[in-house]
């Protein structure tokens, strides 16, 4: 009984959903001609509005910057550059890497690369370097310049005590740290 109900129901769903063929053009060849002078053409693209052509030109500042802002919130560990934890030139590592831009794995090599700028030259993508300790020499922490906006400078950094996180350089902490800036773009 079970075998005449299911046979049934395999002839009811092949016959349901029809076989259909599809009509085919194979037969013949199709041709499109378009004929236009240099001058039908140029003026066709000049009537098109500027509104409606839009062009998204990511510079490599940006995509650098949205490969480290794909690490937001990431916990902080000493020598990593995952998702699983992350210090802050690792983060910098990975996100030019990822960018093909080559850069050391150490904070204290990375403020020997690109050119010295002045603070108020700084623009997205520039490296902020810090001595975030007292009896230390050597720097020993660096940013990623994300956003200026007249004096305050933001930029992403892995810290100790918070992870991946966007910080302004008007805090006191990082302002008071501050050691220069670079530029490697």
């Amino acid at each position: 009984m079970n075998r005449k109900i299911f046979v049934f129901f395999i002839i009811i769903l092949l016959t349901g959903c029809g076989i259909v063929k599809k009509k085919t053009t194979y037969g013949k060849e199709r041709t499109v001609t378009v004929a236009a002078s240099e001058k039908d053409s140029v003026a066709a693209v000049e009537k098109i509005p500027d509104s409606k052509v839009t062009v998204v030109v990511l510079e490599k500042a940006d995509l650098i910057i949205n490969t480290a802002m794909a690490y937001s919130g990431v916990r902080y560990k000493y020598g990593g550059t995952t998702k699983k934890g992350m210090d802050c030139s690792g983060l910098l590592y990975v996100s030019f890497g990822e960018n093909d831009i080559p850069l050391p794995r150490v904070s204290s090599q990375m403020a020997d690369e690109g050119k010295k700028i002045k603070l108020n030259k700084v623009t997205k993508g520039d490296l902020l370097f810090f001595k975030t300790t007292k009896r230390g020499k050597k720097i020993n922490h660096v940013g990623l310049v994300v956003d200026v906006d007249g004096r305050d400078i933001k930029f992403i950094h892995a810290t100790s005590s918070r992870g991946v996180i966007v910080s302004s350089l008007q805090e006191g902490y990082w302002n008071y740290a501050f050691v220069k800036a670079t530029r490697i773009l």
